[in-house]
């Protein structure tokens, strides 16, 4: 982290919900999205639907690992997908937040790819998929965002939520237990934001939170409609959960049970 442009305010106590859309027309389709807008599919709005009532009520058993404090921000990329989806989360949540857009979270530009079948990407400019899937800071979609681009756009949208989350409170002491098990130290009653964006720009915020190369965007994931919360104890960021999808059970009970039947129709063991 450069100490001319901090990026977590010292001392900061809170936690930050990243929230990744549900599925779109254009996933349904196989396209590749980008900034290309594309709205949610019916399918994409019922996982909007179960993720905004778990954050709703994130104390519910089994408890996510939030703090009892009050929601500061509902941030949100511009696009349709994402928009969609934090209408939904302020839709269930009570007191009702207002959604703020920040085009700092859109997700990484992929310039001609957008709205191309993935086939078709494969086929016209395979050596640069390759390359972009083995070698990310190296290659990218013609036309669109190198990751070196993204960052510098995350990092300041990022400094002005956790810059939110810092005000008027009180900084915290790293002088205090940080291993599980051991009983926690930090305050029950702490600010927490929820952030809505997308696969590609949670890669890079992740690594810029922990200040880990760019070379290292591929070891993150998140589904569709996926949470993720960091915690930042004393300024110190600290990964309490990644990619939870308990909340979407239901879906992928339903999702089995449709290909049990097809399995049954076909005579298929």
């Amino acid at each position: 982290m450069d100490d001319a442009d901090p990026l977590i305010p010292d001392g900061l106590d809170a936690s930050l919900v990243l929230v990744r859309h549900g599925e779109s027309e254009f996933i349904v389709e196989g396209r590749f999205q980008g900034q290309a807008e594309t709205p949610l599919s019916a399918l994409g709005l019922r996982q909007a639907a179960l993720v905004a009532e778990r954050l709703a009520h994130p104390h519910d058993a089994p408890a996510l690992p939030l703090p009892e404090g009050p929601l500061r921000e509902l941030v949100h990329s511009p696009l349709r997908r994402t928009a969609q989806t934090a209408e939904a989360l302020a839709t269930a949540m009570s007191p009702s937040p207002v959604a703020r857009p920040d085009a700092g979270f859109l997700e990484i530009g992929q310039g001609e790819w957008e709205g191309l079948h993935r086939d078709e990407i494969g086929a016209r400019y395979g050596e640069t998929l390759a390359g972009w899937r083995r070698t990310p800071t190296k290659a990218w979609a013609p036309g669109g965002e190198s990751l070196a681009q993204v960052a510098a756009r995350v990092r300041p949208a990022l400094t002005g939520v956790l810059a939110a989350l810092a005000e008027g409170g009180t900084p915290g002491s790293l002088d205090r237990n940080h291993v599980a098990g051991y009983g926690d130290e930090t305050p029950a009653i702490l600010p927490w934001s929820i952030v809505v964006g997308h696969d590609g720009i949670f890669k890079v915020s992740l690594l810029t939170l922990f200040a880990l190369p760019l070379e290292r965007f591929w070891m993150w994931t998140m589904d569709l409609c996926a949470i993720t919360v960091v915690e930042f104890r004393a300024g110190r960021a600290v990964l309490r959960a990644h990619n939870l999808t308990g909340h979407l059970a239901t879906l992928l009970d339903e999702a089995a049970q449709e290909a049990q039947e097809q399995r049954s129709r076909s005579g298929a063991l």
